[in-house]
């Protein structure tokens, strides 16, 4: 397995820099929004030009803006005053994250159930790392979210490669273990291709590391432990996984102890589900 594994990533990663495989690139309209947030003199009117031009993110703008994750005390029904309220650098990510969701497709059955799987446990632990970053004073919800849902982003050109060398998808096992080998290091160049910020860069090379020893806790963090809370089967190898040891539950400071229903459990599970429904 890990000969096949080392062979698959020498051929990608000679592919990738000899241009003969083409990194994924983000949507046209969440280029242009990331360009237009990136401007300092950017403005709501001018940030909302650049969104408008795509009906169902601005949709989904006006609807998050409206949800109980912004509890406001009037319906809104534009996007202007949605943008407003949200901020200009939460508008700039939810419609990121929403316009993300179209590159997780594919022609092929195989490959397609493992994009659409990939992509609602991706929302899964963006939710849960917004609803984490929501006690962290020094990170912001909107990056936790699309951290997490950027965070196996690197599977995208593995399964490009799998599609065009047949032989791989006819052992799901297998191109699994290549995906989670490899992934990480991918994804990592896929960021930094788009111009993330080195906060999230880091991400899919570091979050599966639970040994990591910084001075405060950061985005990578947060998807650590959401990925570990995410897990719902008592016999999944990360289950087992002592979260004591995990130096990123302390550094966020929670208390893994918790009674699960208390009122604050019950609320961080419903912030959980809002943050979700925003990128379904």
């Amino acid at each position: 397995m890990s000969q096949i594994i080392e062979q698959v990533r020498d051929k990608l990663i000679h592919a990738i820099e000899n241009d003969q495989l083409t990194l994924p690139t983000l949507p046209e309209v969440a280029l242009n929004v990331r360009e237009a947030a990136q401007n300092p003199n950017v403005t709501v009117q001018s940030l909302c030009s650049v969104i408008e031009r795509d009906a169902s993110i601005t949709a989904r703008i006006i609807k998050v803006s409206n949800s109980p994750l912004f509890r406001g005390n009037m319906a809104i029904e534009n996007l202007r005053t949605a943008t407003t309220r949200l901020g200009l650098n939460y508008t700039c990510n939810l419609a990121t994250g929403v316009a993300m969701k179209q590159m997780f497709q594919a022609t092929t059955d195989v490959i397609d159930s493992m994009l659409r799987e990939t992509w609602t446990k991706s929302t899964e632990i963006a939710g849960i790392a917004h609803a984490l970053a929501k006690g962290q004073p020094r990170l912001q919800a909107d990056q936790a979210s699309l951290a997490g849902l950027t965070h196996r982003i690197g599977m995208l050109p593995i399964l490009t490669y799998a599609e065009e060398n047949r032989k791989l998808l006819s052992n799901v096992e297998t191109l699994e273990a290549v995906i989670d080998a490899i992934h990480p290091e991918i994804g990592a160049r896929i960021l930094k291709a788009w111009d993330f910020p080195a906060e999230l860069v880091c991400v899919p090379m570091e979050y599966m590391n639970f040994n990591r020893d910084i001075a405060a806790a950061d985005y990578t963090d947060l998807v650590t432990v959401a990925t570990l809370q995410s897990i719902k089967d008592p016999d999944h190898p990360l289950a087992k996984t002592d979260q004591a040891n995990v130096g990123a539950f302390n550094r966020l400071g929670l208390n893994q102890s918790a009674d699960e229903d208390s009122e604050e459990s019950k609320q961080f599970i419903e912030h959980i589900e809002l943050a979700v429904a925003a990128y379904e």
